[in-house]
């Protein structure tokens, strides 16, 4: 068994949980971020539709010169800066799935470097302070899997509203919000706890 390999190994796990605790924090931040504009993009597919169910023409405000399509203009104008900020929003989660990526596959790289001078006791066993090395990397993976689970399925969604397909953007917070996986996030954040006096220790 070699110290200094299982040493190296530990350095790469610590930052590899270090990465995913900020990204946390910026991930979940980012979606709260989303959510107002996601009810953006509902108020203004209900306000779309009222407008097409109502004749202006046979209003007081008939006398204003294409009034209605001038309402209108504006509204899908407004539509597509809420999907232009949603974009900017989801190059923050994609910098984060690829921050926590990056990390984990390093990890993954120091532990198949040494991979010959680990044997398997070493990675299976736990202390009062430490997960096992095998836990560790099967959680880092775990947490991969999410987040590119989950940008993958946000972009899809995101990739295919129409700002003038006005049931679909109505629908749209309801189903942004059904793509959450508490189970998932809850697992993330457990594994955090389960390594934070390892991350402490020198």
């Amino acid at each position: 068994m070699s110290k200094p390999a299982l040493l190296s190994l530990h350095q790469a796990l610590k930052r590899s949980f270090h990465s995913l605790e900020q990204n946390q924090e910026v991930w979940n931040s980012v979606l709260e971020e989303c959510r107002p504009l996601m009810g953006s993009l509902c108020n203004l597919a209900e306000q779309l539709l009222a407008l097409n169910n109502v004749q202006i023409s046979s209003t007081p405000l008939a006398r204003f010169p294409n009034l209605q399509d001038r309402l209108r203009f504006k509204l899908l104008v407004a539509v597509d800066t809420v999907l232009e900020k949603m974009a900017e929003k989801m190059c923050s989660l994609q910098m984060v799935r690829d921050a926590v990526g990056n990390k984990v596959t390093a990890a993954f790289q120091v532990y198949e470097q040494h991979a010959d001078t680990l044997d398997l006791s070493a990675c299976l066993q736990r202390s009062a302070a430490a997960p096992s090395v095998a836990d560790m990397l099967e959680w880092l993976q775990d947490a991969d899997r999410y987040y590119r689970q989950q940008y993958l399925k946000r972009k899809a969604l995101l990739q295919a509203l129409k700002s003038n397909d006005h049931s679909d953007l109505q629908s749209a917070p309801k189903r942004w919000e059904a793509l959450a996986m508490p189970e998932e996030e809850d697992r993330v954040s457990d594994a955090l706890a389960s390594v934070s006096f390892f991350m402490d220790s020198p």
